[in-house]
């Protein structure tokens, strides 16, 4: 009952954002709230929800009886661009991407 998505090309900052608010939600709600929340990861995260829900469909749980028990997002690669500055200098650009775990957990209801 866990998925995962590594290499997501968007800051772990941004993403935590979407992550901290389905965290402790059942499915339920959370594919309600992120399918209404204007954000670019939201699309991603609702992919990875339904992939952590099918992984416990073929374990024998129902998605009814489930809820959102952990999601994490961590810093993953960094790729590197470099951009032209002033009198002849360069300066780094760093693009940062996330790696994001989601496990789900039984309801006790």
């Amino acid at each position: 009952m866990k998925a995962l998505l590594t290499n997501y090309h968007q800051s772990p900052r941004k993403v935590r954002l979407v992550a901290d608010l389905i965290r402790g939600k059942s499915i339920q709600a959370a594919r309600l709230a992120l399918k209404f929340l204007p954000k670019k990861s939201s699309p991603a995260i609702e992919k990875l929800l339904d992939s952590a829900v099918a992984n416990a469909r073929s374990n024998g749980t129902y998605s009814e009886s489930l809820y959102v028990k952990k999601i994490t997002v961590d810093k993953g690669a960094v790729m590197r661009r470099s951009r032209p500055f002033a009198r002849g200098r360069a300066g780094a650009i760093r693009k940062t991407m996330s790696i994001v775990f989601l496990e789900l957990g039984a309801s006790k209801s």
